[in-house]
């Protein structure tokens, strides 16, 4: 639609799709680990990632779709490295710890379901269990409960900022240097996937209308992959992007004390 086409300051676009917003990028030698990778925006981010020479493991619930998926990606592009870990978000058990992360699985219930860990569905699968927190919302419509946890997520993402950013400080005065780790939070947009596949009247809207006003998975895998990989956005943390430029959050989100909260409250359930 036309209002996507309104470029930014990096000189894309709602429009731009992951393709054309890593154009030209060479990231062999870098290592991604993506949730959700087996359908929607998360399929297509390991594709293009792959494509550009990253080698990629797709963390995902259902094994036989991951697999499935992952020829494709071969099948597109000879040589691809992508490999397949079976990784179930709404269970603490199985959270996976690893040194490059692209948390992009997502769920949106019908009801107020809880994890097998106890844990309403939504946040334990869209936020917790990423950072292995743990935390138990009740008794929330399913659409608050599904705003609470992607609030969360940018919450937690920039109180991490904050923490890593002082550690490296802490580790540089002591060792005389420093890693340097990046933590961004981004929106994809309202993108055509299975995301609503468990409310039937939602999903059929999607399914029609959504075609004509939604961005597509191509479009929608945009802004992860351009915050992932193009040089533009090296240095950059604990920023909030949207269709692959700089954007502010709401109020609540750029809340550091509630951000703060939010850490302290995980990190005393974590060493629990």
């Amino acid at each position: 639609m036309w209002w996507f086409n309104r470029k930014g300051a990096s000189g894309f676009s709602g429009a731009s799709t992951a393709e054309e917003v890593t154009a030209g990028v060479d990231a062999r030698g870098l290592l991604a680990v993506i949730t959700g990778a087996s359908s929607g925006i998360g399929l297509e981010t390991a594709r293009v990632l792959a494509m550009r020479g990253v080698r990629v493991v797709m963390a995902v619930r259902n094994v036989a779709a991951g697999h499935k998926a992952s020829e494709a990606i071969r099948a597109d592009i000879p040589g691809a490295g992508v490999h397949v870990l079976e990784l179930d978000l709404s269970s603490m058990d199985s959270i996976l710890t690893v040194v490059v992360n692209i948390n992009n699985a997502g769920i949106m219930t019908r009801d107020c379901t809880l994890s097998i860990d106890g844990l309403e569905l939504q946040f334990a699968t869209n936020h917790i269990d990423y950072i292995k927190l743990l935390t138990f919302l009740t008794r929330f419509f399913s659409f608050v409960a599904y705003g609470q946890s992607k609030l969360a997520n940018i919450l937690h993402s920039s109180e991490l900022s904050r923490v890593l950013k002082d550690n490296q400080e802490t580790v540089k005065y002591e060792q005389g240097d420093c890693v340097n780790i990046s933590v961004n939070a981004v929106h994809p947009g309202v993108v055509t996937t299975n995301l609503f596949r468990n409310r039937t009247i939602i999903n059929a809207l999607v399914n029609s209308i959504g075609r004509i006003i939604c961005k597509t998975v191509e479009q929608g895998a945009a802004t992860t992959c351009y915050v992932a990989l193009h040089p533009r956005v090296t240095g950059i943390s604990g920023k909030y992007f949207g269709n692959c430029n700089l954007e502010t959050p709401s109020s609540k989100a750029s809340n550091s004390e509630l951000a703060r909260k939010l850490w302290e409250f995980s990190s005393k359930i974590v060493s629990s």
